[in-house]
């Protein structure tokens, strides 16, 4: 099969939702306010507890789907985790064993993504030997850190078994946080409230002047929790193809309806309208101790040709992954055109306009079977996204159902898979098709004409 990936509604707002549990809990020591450069760490909002409840029995890491897809050939699904914190930040464990604590709990890929703020220099060395533990939570990772944290990836490799990759969080708490993976070198927040140093450094190769992360892969993260948003999603061509993911599952919540009800648009609307090319991933985002293990938390699915660090980067640069908040769950997803082009989801389709055939293969385990669930197809909205079409089906066969489509309705197409017994926790306008529970997203599919 070939793959090739490429970087209207106007309703009434519902009333405000219930404060989920994660802004009710209570602060932990990571919630601090921090004087300097104009920064502010985060406040309570937000803020998950300091650790996460406890595998339950039933969601035993052995449990899940087969890692074999029923529609699409040559890959093999990898269960990851993409965004974690230890002591080096704001975290509450030693990152010594963040590592084995995640491959413990059934992962196949983890990264530790501790934050980077304001202690790239060697001010930052010096103070984060003498202040307290508190600092950390400030200022994050220094040079010292950013070395320890290759150390224990390095260790934790293991190619064919677990992938360990080291990457940081570009914190800028008053627009938005940015998971960085795979650079040689990391960057702290150079200037508050704009997004243009972050993205000038990822668009410049490393050299021995200056450095920079054009060597690596980014990612918007809890999209909506900061209110800049960053900066509307502020687009730079330049880096389209290395800015992969956007996190619509971060630790239990669905980020799809962000700040609905404060009247700002959904945030995976404001995203793929300006321009990004993103996957859609889930992550745990995890502070506490218990790495990997918490059910219910997001995490991502990868479609990994092989499984290492290469094969890891090749998938997330392919947008070949799902996001879900389910462990063991497989989902994948393929899109034929009108003149039966086949794609996986994070490709590009090559159509103007007609009928695309959607399948959808998605499984977990023998108490899945016959779960009745919904399949929406998502487009382009000015403030939410539109539903061209619901699918209900049961778990177990492929869902094969056509979907007419056409590029002036917008670029992007993409697949949420839901429960409709269950609420939105975070719901949009009244009556929308997705204040259901999601249960999974699809990378989204872009239409492209093709040339004359």
């Amino acid at each position: 099969m070939c793959e090739h990936h490429s970087p209207h509604s106007a309703s009434v707002a519902g009333a405000r939702p219930a404060p989920t549990p994660s802004a009710l809990a209570a602060v932990s020591r990571r919630t601090v306010t921090a004087a300097g450069a104009g920064l502010l760490l985060a406040g309570a909002t937000g803020l998950g507890p300091t650790t996460g409840t406890a595998l339950a029995a039933d969601a035993a890491p052995s449990r899940g789907a087969s890692r074999a897809s029923r529609i699409s050939r040559g890959t093999q699904l990898l269960h990851a985790d993409l965004h974690n914190h230890t002591l080096l930040s704001d975290g509450d464990g030693d990152a010594a064993g963040a590592f084995s604590s995640m491959r413990r709990a059934g992962l196949d890929v983890a990264a530790l993504t501790d934050h980077a703020s304001l202690s790239d220099n060697v001010l930052g060395e010096v103070l984060a030997g003498i202040l307290p533990q508190e600092y950390k939570a400030v200022a994050g990772i220094t040079q010292a850190d950013w070395q320890t944290t290759r150390a224990y990836a390095d260790a934790a490799d293991r190619p064919g078994a677990f992938t360990a990759i080291r990457g940081f969080e570009w914190s800028e708490p008053l627009l938005g946080h940015v998971n960085v993976w795979f650079t040689e070198n990391y960057i702290d927040v150079l200037q508050a409230g704009v997004m243009q140093p972050l993205l000038d450094w990822l668009a410049r190769e490393p050299g021995l002047v200056l450095d920079g992360g054009a060597d690596g892969l980014a990612g918007f993260n809890h999209p909506g929790r900061e209110p800049g948003r960053f900066q509307e999603f502020v687009y730079d061509e330049r880096v389209r193809d290395r800015v992969v993911s956007l996190e619509m599952f971060n630790r239990t919540d669905d980020y799809l309806f962000s700040g609905y009800a404060d009247g700002k648009s959904s945030p995976l609307c404001a995203c793929l309208n300006a321009g990004w090319r993103t996957g859609i991933s889930g992550v745990t985002d995890e502070h506490g101790t218990d790495w990997g293990f918490p059910e219910g938390k997001g995490r991502t699915g990868l479609w990994v040709r092989q499984h290492d660090r290469d094969g890891v980067r090749r998938a997330m640069s392919a947008r070949r992954f799902f996001a879900t908040r389910t462990s063991g769950l497989r989902v994948d997803a393929v899109a034929a055109t009108p003149r039966g082009v086949r794609r996986r989801m994070g490709s590009t389709l090559p159509m103007t306009s007609g009928v695309v055939r959607f399948r959808l293969d998605l499984a977990r385990d023998a108490s899945w079977r016959g779960r009745p669930l919904h399949v929406q197809v998502l487009r382009p909205g000015t403030e939410v996204p539109e539903v061209a079409h619901v699918e209900e089906f049961r778990v177990g066969p492929v869902v094969e159902f056509p979907v007419r489509l056409d590029v002036a309705d917008g670029d992007w197409v993409l697949l949420r898979v839901s429960d409709p017994s269950q609420p939105n926790a975070t719901p949009g306008p009244e009556g929308h098709p997705c204040n259901d529970l999601a249960i999974a997203y699809t990378s989204p599919w872009w239409l492209e004409p093709a040339s004359a």
